[in-house]
């Protein structure tokens, strides 16, 4: 079976999923919850709720400091930094952790890392800044890479379930997705960056129709067939509510359904906003899908 050991960061593959937890150090969550949102000691609101993540059993946790929300604004790498680094050296100081960076500049990576951070998740995937390869490789931190396929330019706002990138043509979807991650991969190995840091990510939600998500869900397995451990982030995302009909703060239920199931073919780390809940989705699928003694050995009635 293979892991992933870096720093503080050990996951051994295939045996059970990761729930990784959201932590958005921004004033512009799509889904509301940005610890920037209010005044007063942000960074121990930061805090406060990572120490509830990891106590509500999640295994790590994502911090960013730039909303991807579809139609957000960028910020510059200086004020990025402002944001997480402080909430990482607090982290650290606690005892908190392993923490992934959710961010594509290197600089905001680099200084991430510095403070303790030890997971690097890449919306861009190397692509966004000429830079991000080699901080991952002078670090040797593990990077999630990530398939991208939204134009900022083009993107759909509903006054009940939100903004979200207008999807992409294709001739074969999951062929071109696939296709896509392979070139990906290449570009990190020759890079330098060795297989056993790489994670990928379909990118669901990035560029993607209502029915590309879904279907991405359901296909999970052929991305996992490449051979690296995938994660798989539906959490509150603009396709439960368009296939259900429901806001943001809505989607608990249809999370669950969508972390069910991708876990059920063969997802390794699901990122979600509602931790104890999906803690419990992702216990309850790996005791059906992983198959443990207890149960593969019971006769049937």
């Amino acid at each position: 079976m293979r892991s992933m050991r870096a720093g503080r960061l050990t996951l051994e593959w295939g045996s059970r999923t990761y729930v990784m937890g959201i932590l958005n150090v921004t004033p512009d969550s799509f889904s509301g919850d940005g610890v920037l949102r209010q005044g007063g000691d942000w960074v121990e609101r930061a805090v406060a709720q990572v120490r509830q993540c990891f106590a509500d059993g999640a295994d790590l946790i994502d911090i960013g400091g730039e909303s991807t929300r579809p139609g957000s604004a960028t910020v510059s790498a200086e004020e990025e930094i402002r944001r997480v680094v402080p909430v990482v050296q607090r982290l650290v100081a606690e005892g908190l952790g392993p923490i992934s960076i959710d961010t594509y500049k290197a600089e905001v990576a680099g200084a991430a890392l510095e403070a303790g951070a030890d997971l690097i998740n890449d919306i861009m995937a190397l692509r966004g800044d000429p830079s991000m390869a080699s901080v991952v490789v002078e670090h040797r931190a593990p990077v999630v890479l990530m398939h991208n396929a939204s134009r900022p330019e083009q993107v759909a706002t509903d006054p009940k379930w939100g903004s979200t990138y207008l999807g992409t043509e294709h001739a074969d979807f999951l062929a071109d997705i696939i296709r896509e991650l392979q070139e990906i991969i290449a570009l990190a190995r020759q890079a330098g960056i060795p297989d056993d840091l790489i994670v990928t990510d379909p990118g669901i939600g990035f560029g993607k129709t209502q029915e590309q998500n879904l279907e991405l869900i359901d296909r999970v397995s052929e991305v996992r067939a490449l051979g690296y451990p995938v994660l798989v982030g539906p959490s509150r995302k603009s396709f439960v509510g368009q296939t259900l009909g429901l806001p943001s703060n809505e989607r608990l239920e249809g999370t669950a359904a969508a972390v069910a199931i991708a876990i059920a073919r063969g997802a390794d780390i699901v990122r979600v906003h509602d931790v104890k809940m999906m803690v419990r989705v992702a216990r309850l699928s790996d005791a059906v899908v992983r198959h443990p003694g207890p149960l593969s050995s019971r006769e049937d009635p």
